[in-house]
């Protein structure tokens, strides 16, 4: 498509890449198909392939959004304010978006896991600039002495995993939760702030 949508076409993508997201969450790229999506969409595949030339277009479009949802969080990080404030913010942004966003999470671990061919481009360049500019904001805390000196790299790498597995786990996390836990996210986000400041207080 070209030239400006109208609200109903602005409407009828929007239908398609949530019924994308559905089925490459669910499948992988390999897995999904023209015909699935176009079936949770509830259009004809004609109709659908007149506003996306094919599946790999739609794929591209979830996940460079993804991305530019991924870093928005990260890229708050300011090194003018309170480093277990900061921190904390941002650990609770991943959890909400755990919470919010779980299948644009497990899009983006699908993705990593099969060797992210279509990410590469974005996680050597956007990405990597990125935490490159963040890390040295934390490096910077722990050069004041205001955090422990601990790698920086591998403190957002801990701070992902941690975060991102109630979204990409979370089936065995209600599994072994049951009723124990209406609300993991809360909870995890207490247990997250003891874990890492129990670590990271220069004290």
């Amino acid at each position: 498509m070209t030239g400006k949508n109208t609200r109903i076409q602005r409407e009828k993508r929007e239908v398609i890449l949530d019924a994308a997201l559905q089925v490459f969450s669910e499948n992988g790229f390999r897995g999904a198909t023209l015909d699935r999506i176009a079936k949770v969409a509830g259009l004809s595949k004609p109709n659908m392939l007149y506003y996306f030339p094919g599946k790999e277009a739609i794929y591209h479009t979830l996940l460079n959004r993804l991305l530019e949802t991924w870093l928005e969080p990260l890229e708050r990080l300011s090194a003018e304010g309170d480093p277990h404030t900061q921190i904390m913010d941002y650990i609770r942004a991943k959890l909400e978006f755990s919470r919010s966003y779980p299948r644009e999470s497990r899009l983006f671990a699908n993705e990593i896991l099969n060797g992210a061919p279509r990410l590469l481009d974005e996680l050597g360049g956007p990405l990597k600039t990125m935490v490159a500019e963040k890390t040295q904001i934390l490096q910077g805390w722990m050069d004041a002495g205001k955090l422990a000196p601990v790698d920086p790299y591998h403190l957002l790498f801990a701070i992902w995993a941690t975060t991102q597995h109630y979204a990409d786990f979370a089936v065995q996390v209600g599994a072994v939760l049951g009723d124990r836990d209406p609300d993991p996210i809360t909870t995890a986000s207490h247990f997250l702030e003891t874990l890492f400041f129990a670590g990271l207080d220069p004290r």
